[in-house]
């Protein structure tokens, strides 16, 4: 039950959007705010899917989920990157935010699928 848990928080954390690279450009404002992102496994054995929320804030994403670390940022043009990480786990998340929705694909592990983000 406890693996089931960690991978069903995992895989939602990847959809938390956590940038990977330096190189990518802090976002204005305008991605700002409390999201709620929607994670679909659609490769492996990771839970189906979940919803896990986030907060952008000068373009810097972080988790609203306790239990997650999330780092990431949002590019002017509504490029993300994201990096999710519980304990030893990590997984990685890419898209893009227009004004109030996004979407894009995740991977960790054996594990893979995409992602929808709602601007609350």
């Amino acid at each position: 039950m406890l693996k089931f848990v960690r991978s069903r928080v995992i895989a939602g954390a990847f959809i938390t959007l956590t940038v990977i690279g330096a190189s990518v450009a802090p976002a204005s404002a305008t991605f700002d705010g409390a999201w709620t992102v929607s994670i679909v496994t659609t490769r492996g054995v990771c839970d189906g899917g979940m919803a896990l929320p986030i907060q952008i804030s000068d373009g810097r994403v972080a988790s609203g989920h306790s239990e997650v670390g999330v780092t990431g940022r949002v590019a002017q043009g509504g490029g993300i990157t994201v990096a999710v990480i519980q304990g030893i786990k990590r997984a990685f998340a890419s898209g893009r935010l227009a004004d109030a929705t996004g979407s894009g694909t995740w991977r960790g592990g054996p594990c893979s699928g995409t992602w929808t983000a709602q601007r609350i």
